[in-house]
C-alpha cells in the first residue's frame, strides 16, 4: 500500500457538551457551548472561523433555515457553509466536505458542528416509503429494523449473544469514566445483566440499543498551514476516507448482512495506507450492538460470519490492542440525536489529544471512526462512512 499520506488538513480543536435526557435546552444553546469549548481550547479568535459544516436534526429538522440561523446565534459569518443530511453519518462526513472546501479555496477554517436536543423536542416524520411497507407492519422505526437485521443475521451465520454481552459491558466500563456520559446510564453493567435484559424487538434486547438523549459537539478543521499560523497547539490529520449512500440500493433483494462498510471501509484503509491490524483505536458508529458486529466484518477486521468470535478473541478495552469506544459509545454515554455521530469522532479526537484522563489509551497513533445514516426500508441502513485519523 501507498505510505504518501496527505496531511494537509488537521483537526485543531474539539468540543462536547454533557450527554444529557431531556435536558430542555436548545440545539443553538448546546452548539454554542461546543464553539466556547473551542475558541477557549484552541485560544483562537472567532472571527478566524468562516467556514460552518453542520448536521441535520431531529429537533430542529422541520425549519428549513436551521443552518443559517446557526450563523446568527453564534455570530458567525461564513463564506462557506455546508448542511449535512447523511444521520449518524454527518459529522465525519463534515470533516470531508470542509477539507475539500479548504482545499478548494473557498474557507480557511471550518467549525465541523453536530448539536441536536431530540429528548427535549418532537421527533419528526420522516415520510419516505414508512407508511406504505413501513408502519402497516409495526415496523415503526430503528428497533423494528434492526431486530430483523439481527435475525437474518442470526439465520445465516448464528450470533453468539456473549459477544453482544461484551460489547456492553466494555462500553459500559468505558461510559463510568467519562464525566460527559448521561448520569441514567452510569451505572455498572455485567455480561449476566445484559443476557437476563429483556427483548424489545426479539433478538433485540433493551440494552442492544440507544437512549435518545440531548447534546453537542464538533470539531475545528483548517490546512496545516494555517494551524500553525494560528499557533495551534495539538493537532491530528484525517488521511482516509471512505462513503456510500444506498449501498446495494438498487437490488431487489440484496442480502442485508453486508453494509456499505464493505466499500467504505476499504476505501478508507487504501487511503490511509494501511490494513485492519494497523488501527489502533476503533471509535464505531453504536446504536445497536449487531451494527458493531456488522461494522468489523465489513472493514475487514475478521472474516464475514466471524465478527463475535473476533469480539470475544480480542481486547476491546481501553487497556486492550483495539480500543473500542471508550466514550461509552452511544449506547453506554446515550445518543445525543444525529448528533450521535460526533460523539464517537470526539472521543478520538480528545484520545489523540492524549486528554483522555483515566480512559487513556496508550500510544494513540491513529483512530478509525465510522458513521452509520438512516434506516431505510428493506436494507440495513442507508450510509456507511468511514474516516481515519493519525497523528503528525
Amino acid at each position: 500500500m501507498s505510505t504518501n499520506k496527505r496531511k494537509d488538513i488537521a483537526i485543531i480543536g474539539y468540543g462536547e457538551t454533557p450527554v444529557v435526557l431531556r435536558g430542555g435546552r436548545s440545539s443553538y444553546e448546546l452548539a454554542a457551548q461546543v464553539m466556547e469549548q473551542i475558541l477557549v481550547q484552541t485560544g483562537i479568535d472567532k472571527r478566524e472561523i468562516d467556514g460552518l459544516a453542520i448536521s441535520e436534526t431531529m429537533s430542529e429538522t422541520g425549519n428549513p433555515f436551521w443552518g443559517v440561523y446557526m450563523c446568527e446565534m453564534l455570530g458567525l459569518s461564513p463564506s462557506w457553509m455546508q448542511l449535512n443530511g447523511l444521520g449518524g453519518a454527518s459529522s465525519i462526513g463534515g470533516i470531508a466536505r470542509a477539507a475539500a472546501a479548504i482545499r478548494d479555496g473557498m474557507c480557511e477554517t471550518v467549525l465541523v458542528l453536530a448539536s441536536d436536543a431530540q429528548s427535549s423536542g418532537k421527533t419528526p416524520e420522516q415520510g419516505a416509503q414508512r407508511h406504505e411497507f413501513m408502519y402497516p407492519v409495526g415496523l415503526k422505526g430503528p428497533v423494528g429494523a434492526f431486530g430483523l437485521l439481527s435475525e437474518r443475521y442470526r439465520h445465516q451465520y448464528g450470533l453468539d449473544e456473549r459477544a453482544l454481552a461484551k460489547l456492553a459491558v466494555t462500553q459500559r466500563n468505558h461510559a463510568l469514566m467519562n464525566p460527559n456520559g448521561c448520569e441514567k446510564l452510569r451505572k455498572p453493567l455485567t455480561e449476566e445483566d445484559y443476557l437476563s435484559s429483556k427483548y424489545v424487538s426479539t433478538p433485540i434486547r433493551v440494552l442492544d440499543s440507544v437512549m435518545v438523549c440531548d447534546g453537542a459537539n464538533g470539531v475545528l478543521v483548517t490546512s496545516t498551514e494555517n494551524a500553525r499560523r494560528l499557533g495551534a497547539r495539538k493537532m491530528i490529520h484525517p488521511i482516509g476516507y471512505g462513503e456510500i449512500s444506498n449501498f446495494n440500493g438498487a437490488a431487489r433483494q440484496p442480502d442485508i448482512t453486508v453494509s456499505g462498510f464493505s466499500l467504505a471501509g476499504p476505501k478508507a484503509l487504501r487511503q490511509a495506507g494501511m490494513r485492519p491490524p494497523d488501527v489502533r483505536m476503533i471509535m464505531p458508529y453504536d446504536d445497536f450492538l449487531i451494527a458493531l458486529i456488522i461494522t468489523l466484518e465489513d472493514i475487514g477486521f475478521c472474516e464475514k460470519g466471524k465478527g463475535a468470535q473476533f469480539v470475544l478473541d480480542t481486547d476491546l478495552s481501553y487497556r486492550g490492542t483495539l480500543p473500542l469506544n471508550t466514550s461509552g459509545g452511544q449506547i453506554s454515554a446515550g445518543q445525543p440525536g444525529l448528533a450521535g455521530g460526533g460523539l464517537n469522532l470526539v472521543e478520538g479526537v480528545r484520545q489523540m489529544f492524549e486528554e483522555a484522563g483515566e480512559r487513556q489509551v496508550s500510544d494513540p497513533r491513529n483512530c478509525m471512526v465510522t458513521g452509520i445514516g438512516v434506516i431505510p426500508y428493506g436494507r440495513n441502513w442507508g450510509v456507511s462512512n468511514v474516516m481515519i485519523l493519525e497523528q503528525p
